[in-house]
């Protein structure tokens, strides 16, 4: 644990004094908590698991549930959990080394899924859909064991929106991560409390706290991945017209069922004539052309 801290947190100790950075860190203080609020995550007394993998967005996650549990917006426990896949060459001894010094509790639980997914994976396939299943597995599995009632992961906004295009591109539907649902056993909450992060932030955040990264070498070593190829389009398309990725984001909480083609989300059969289905004049309703 550090003993000449400067800030409310050891996570937060030597942050850069700049404007540019405080600005930096309200804005994802004021996002995440933002979006505990508007998909009702807090449970007062609740214990989390928050999942770190090493990378930007975990630690990001991390530091900022941390600085609104001391502020005493979060009255919930926190534990953090890496799961040691057994990747060849992964350096086991940063996150534990690193939280220790922080003072922050965790637990670190090794299982080998890398040879599980290596030898069930043909060549060619991608990794992430059985690595991730392996992954949430066990992840439940320490929860339980733990007693907590919510597993937190790291998804920001940009890896909501990616997955909505690949849903819509490739899975013939529309859908995409939730911030918050219940796993199939019913008996735990998943949050994603980076929802409304930008990516580029947590690049910014992780990077200006010198945050020790680890990368995931299974993932980042096949080449074009859908995701990957989605990002691309995204990136592209952001580049042409600045803002595009937020007011994308921003449509995926603005959804009208009556304005698809769902008849599961909206009763067409049972529609007539003379029925005032919403107020135009409410500026809450959408602009719809």
């Amino acid at each position: 644990m550090l003993d000449d801290l400067d800030d409310i947190h050891a996570l937060f100790h030597g942050a850069p004094k700049t404007t540019e950075f405080k600005k930096l860190r309200k804005r994802i203080v004021q996002d995440v908590r933002e979006a505990i609020e508007r998909y009702g995550m807090i449970e007062r007394g609740a214990k989390w698991l928050v999942c770190l993998s090493g990378g930007k967005d975990s630690y990001t996650m991390l530091a900022v549930l941390h600085e609104l549990q001391w502020r005493g917006l979060l009255p919930v426990e926190l534990l953090a959990c890496n799961l040691d896949q057994g990747q060849p060459g992964f350096p086991a001894t940063v996150l534990p080394e690193f939280l220790e010094k922080m003072g922050v509790p965790h637990r670190i639980e090794y299982q080998d899924t890398y040879s599980i997914v290596m030898d069930k994976v043909p060549q060619g396939r991608t990794f992430c859909a059985l690595c991730s299943r392996l992954r949430r597995g066990n992840l439940y599995r320490i929860a339980r064991e733990e007693g907590c009632s919510a597993v937190v992961l790291g998804h920001h906004r940009d890896d909501i929106l990616e997955t909505f295009f690949l849903n819509l591109f490739h899975g013939g539907r529309v859908a995409t991560m939730p911030p918050k649902l219940v796993n199939e056993e019913g008996d735990l909450f998943v949050y994603r409390p980076l929802a409304h992060v930008a990516e580029v932030d947590c690049e910014k955040f992780a990077s200006a706290m010198q945050y020790p990264i680890i990368p995931c070498d299974l993932c980042g070593s096949q080449d074009g991945l859908q995701r990957q190829q989605v990002k691309g389009i995204i990136d592209e398309w952001e580049r042409r017209s600045p803002g595009r990725r937020q007011k994308m984001f921003r449509a995926l909480m603005n959804v009208r069922p009556s304005h698809m083609l769902d008849p599961a989300l909206f009763d067409f059969q049972g529609l007539m004539r003379g029925k005032v289905e919403f107020d135009a004049n409410d500026p809450e309703a959408p602009r719809l052309r």
